[in-house]
């Protein structure tokens, strides 16, 4: 996505503690980028699972399409707020990245050092956003059934079997890395609105075996925050199947950014 936003970082006019004077992104400048559009990501994507889960919500009991444009809407949000350090919202985006050599934003460089800058950004940031969405909720969390309320903030498979959902995350994320790598070599001009149309089609389409997660921190910090909330009678944080989604979406990172840019160059 790094390729989306070189116009949107030329921002500022002078060089500040998060951004040079030519526009780009600063250490600071990328740590914050990314914990506020992940935490805005997670705000708004918990927040629409939080409206149709929770008592006395007016969208109760919608259906799976209300979600999947829920989550679409806030990473469509959360890359425009997150325009300095390239809006990746996701460490399986960084990998893929970093795997493919490409720059992480304009003036970042894909090294280990940074490469961690935005994993701490991502993980705060999901971590942050989950706290919102419950606070944002609070009088329905008091009324909420027991043992509903931890897939509001992390996903769980349909089908309990850990090699397929596996299979499942990895697919799901090469879609969604390809995107992010091919349209860097690609005219497709689409930006923000590309990438939150394709998290759309991955969640209609590959959503429901095991909710999507095609992002590590999107699942872990959420889940993690979760056991942590005073929830009352809420369910087990799941650890058992905790780590699907945060191998899978790297693996399916990985080989999106060692096949796309092969398949392209064609």
């Amino acid at each position: 996505m790094s390729d989306l936003f070189t116009s949107a970082t030329l921002l500022a006019e002078g060089a500040s503690p998060l951004v040079t004077a030519t526009g780009e992104a600063t250490g600071w400048g990328v740590f914050l980028s990314e914990t506020l559009g992940t935490a805005v990501l997670i705000l708004l994507g918990a927040g629409v699972c939080a409206a149709v889960t929770l008592p006395k919500s007016a969208a109760r009991n919608h259906d799976w399409i209300l979600i999947a444009f829920g989550w679409a809407m806030a990473v469509f949000a959360a890359v425009y707020l997150s325009a300095p350090s390239g809006a990746h919202l996701n460490p399986a985006v960084t990998v893929g990245l970093f795997v493919g050599g490409n720059d992480f934003a304009p003036g970042v460089a894909p090294t280990v050092p940074n490469m961690l800058i935005y994993f701490a950004g991502q993980f705060l940031g999901a971590f942050i956003g989950a706290w919102l969405a419950f606070l944002a909720y609070r009088g329905h969390f008091k009324e909420a059934e027991p043992g509903t309320t931890r897939g509001i903030f992390s996903t769980a498979p349909a089908i309990r079997s850990y090699g397929w959902n596996l299979l499942t995350e990895i697919i799901a994320t090469f879609v969604l890395v390809g995107f992010v790598v091919g349209s860097g070599l690609t005219p497709s001009g689409l930006g923000p609105l590309g990438v939150a149309l394709i998290v759309l089609a991955i969640g209609i389409s590959l959503g429901t075996p095991t909710g999507y997660a095609i992002n590590p921190a999107r699942d872990l910090a959420p889940r993690i925050a979760h056991a942590l909330m005073p929830i009352k009678n809420k369910d087990s944080s799941d650890w058992a199947y905790a780590w699907v989604p945060v191998v899978g979406p790297i693996i399916g990172a990985i080989l999106a950014a060692l096949i796309v840019p092969a398949m392209l160059a064609i």
